[in-house]
């Protein structure tokens, strides 16, 4: 698997970053552990976490999984989201940031984490605080590097200047939101990090399965998906518009012989500013089929037909850059 450089820390971390919400949820344990070992078969090297998954659960058997072979991988986890019902069990505070990451050390079953990220901003918290406590983790050696997760442009430049300013741990990386339905973050984010030298981590790269071309409507949804489970959320996500995008996806896979999900992915793999992109499995099938997202490249004119597609009106103040030919994204 091609290696790429996360961000300025000058760890390499496979191009595709094996994420595992569906660990204790809807790939049991022993599933669960042949997807790691596929994975590492195939190459990868990069395994992100969280606490909240699964109450910890995904980090318990993360941690037998890599017993006798942590040090070949880099490991990436997050805290933030309540853990239970205590309303200091949660949070960016350094109250809890230091009891989340020992709680993660001891589920992952090791003496540091390689990567440790602030799952979501807290408007409860300064700012300062939490880049402070990431600081103080880095310097205690049980974080390698720091990184973010779901900030805005503007919170995340705040990160970049205080971290410089205070001499703190510098933002290695940030996970955000990205796929062929969201491409929100091109507006801002991902050039802001491409010029702080920060790796873009992105989650959903299928569109929570939507560019699968396995959905063709709320009103017929497959057993035994992610949608098929949660109507609401099949309602909410299945519209005319991310349903055009999922059948061009569609389309353009049929035509140079790969599967929907390999196109959709392919297309964030190479994605200007992107370092990794996260994928999710519930069995090695599904596994198999985004490792042959790797190794090969669309052709221009199926970029081309894919973001002609999935583009949105741009908002204000981004509509006035493209009026007058400013760069708006990359």
């Amino acid at each position: 698997m091609e290696m790429r450089i996360l961000g300025r820390s000058g760890v390499h971390v496979s191009a595709l970053c094996l994420g595992t919400m569906t660990f204790a949820n809807e790939a049991d344990e022993a599933t669960s552990r042949d997807i790691i070992d596929r994975f590492l078969d195939a190459g990868g090297n990069f395994i992100d976490t969280a606490d909240a998954y699964q109450r910890g659960g995904s980090e318990e058997i993360i941690g037998k999984a890599l017993e006798g072979r942590r040090d070949s991988i880099v490991l990436a986890t997050k805290g933030r989201v309540p853990m239970g019902g205590d309303p200091n069990q949660g949070g960016a505070s350094r109250r809890h940031l230091i009891r989340a990451l020992e709680d993660s050390l001891r589920r992952l079953r090791t003496d540091h984490i390689d990567l440790y990220q602030v799952h979501w901003p807290d408007p409860h918290v300064p700012l300062e605080e939490s880049l402070q406590t990431l600081d103080d983790m880095v310097r205690s050696g049980k974080v390698r590097y720091a990184g973010l997760s779901n900030f805005l442009g503007s919170d995340l430049t705040r990160a970049f200047l205080q971290c410089e300013r205070y001499g703190w741990a510098p933002i290695v990386s940030h996970q955000p939101q990205y796929s062929l339905v969201s491409r929100e973050i091109e507006h801002e984010t991902l050039s802001l990090c491409a010029a702080n030298g920060c790796a873009v981590l992105p989650w959903s790269p299928l569109g929570g399965g939507i560019l699968t071309g396995k959905y063709k409507g709320a009103a017929a949804l497959p057993a035994d998906t992610r949608l098929g489970d949660n109507e609401a959320q099949a309602q909410r996500r299945l519209t005319e518009f991310n349903l055009s995008v999922a059948t061009e996806v569609t389309r353009v896979a049929a035509e140079i012989g790969k599967s929907a999900a390999q196109v959709a992915l392919n297309w964030v793999l190479h994605r200007r500013g992107v370092t990794a992109p996260i994928i999710g499995a519930r069995n090695l099938t599904q596994l198999d089929d985004n490792l042959g997202a790797q190794g090969w490249q669309l052709e221009p004119e199926h970029v081309t037909a894919l973001e002609r597609i999935s583009r949105q009106p741009l908002p204000y103040p981004q509509n006035m850059y493209r009026m007058f030919n400013i760069p708006v994204g990359p």
